[in-house]
């Protein structure tokens, strides 16, 4: 059994970007982008991860050429994951056989919070 997480809500990217990482332990990183892919906040390098998800994003939209709620990619060495929700994007990568499910949850989830703290109460 994981142990319980009391991660604050965010409040802004960057704090996005640090609730995930707490919650989510198969991360190995993540970024928050605007729906128009301005990078926001990510765990990492920020020019990487800023091209990295705008392409990630990209070929997932190519594919039905619509913008898509969320893809997931899985390879030999990993996952990759973006979920559109609102205003913003997230794009993170995790551990091999991550539990898809959960990831786009905890994204979708932190994103959710991250539009709340910014339309204000």
């Amino acid at each position: 059994m994981s142990p319980q997480v009391d991660a604050p809500a965010p409040t802004d990217a960057a704090g996005a970007v640090e609730y995930l990482q707490e919650i989510s332990p198969e991360l190995r990183g993540c970024a928050i982008l605007t729906s128009e892919g301005e990078l926001l906040a990510a765990s990492g390098e920020a020019d990487a991860w800023g091209d990295a998800g705008r392409d990630l994003v990209a070929a997932a939209d190519a594919t039905s050429g619509d913008p898509v709620a969320y893809a997931h990619v899985a390879t030999g060495d990993g996952e990759a994951f973006c979920v559109r929700e609102g205003d913003h994007i997230a794009v993170a990568v995790g551990e091999r056989f991550t539990l898809a499910s959960l990831m786009v949850f905890d994204m979708r989830n932190a994103l959710r919070r991250l539009g709340e703290a910014r339309s204000g109460p």
